[in-house]
């Protein structure tokens, strides 16, 4: 088995870690199978999450991003889900493995480019964990969501969001009651109880 690159930092491990078994639990079966993300397939939303985490590290590094639109993904996949996500896993963790927790600012793929360390780190993890809860409730899975990550993520996205919501990035937030879970989810304009 190979060895599992981490950044140092919890909430991205966390995160990596949670997109990651889910990933593995998806079958070709699933590949085609409709999201939470309107218009999008299992595999495109897995398409998608890779690229982001790739942009992340490339931020960071300057090195290659991904070679496709994160947010135009084909949904073909070219061999394995867990093949095409696992580099991408591997190069954002060790970017950020990098980064300073003492810096002013460190460089993202989001507006404004930079943000505070801890904020940067969180908003890759906010990424990755979301995008496994697409996927996992997509594919009849437990979700990989616990209270614990979403109240760290909900500090995230409460930094991040807002702006981005104008980009079409996130949907108008659902206001409803709920645990810490299905709260990040409202505010990222998910439904915790959406099924295919």
């Amino acid at each position: 088995m190979n060895e599992i690159t981490v950044s140092g930092w919890t909430v991205l491990d966390t995160a990596h870690e949670a997109l990651r078994s889910t990933v593995r639990g998806i079958t070709a079966d699933d590949l085609d199978r409709p999201t939470p993300c309107t218009d999008w397939t299992v595999a495109q939303v897995l398409q998608h999450a890779a690229g982001d985490q790739l942009a992340y590290a490339a931020s960071i590094t300057g090195g290659p991003g991904p070679d496709f639109d994160p947010f135009a993904p084909s949904g073909v996949l070219d061999g394995e889900p867990l093949a095409l996500l696992e580099p991408a896993l591997t190069a954002c963790a060790a970017a950020w493995a990098t980064v300073d927790r003492d810096a002013t600012e460190a460089p993202v793929p989001l507006p404004p480019g930079s943000l505070a360390p801890w904020l940067g780190a969180g908003a890759a993890a906010l990424d990755a964990a979301v995008h496994a809860w697409d996927i996992a409730v997509a594919t009849g899975q437990e979700p990989p969501l616990t209270a614990d990550l979403a109240r760290e993520l909900h500090k995230v996205a409460t930094e991040i969001v807002e702006p981005l919501r104008g980009f079409g990035a996130f949907a108008a937030a659902i206001d409803a009651p709920g645990d810490e879970v299905a709260g990040l989810l409202h505010y990222l304009g998910r439904d915790p109880s959406w099924t295919a």
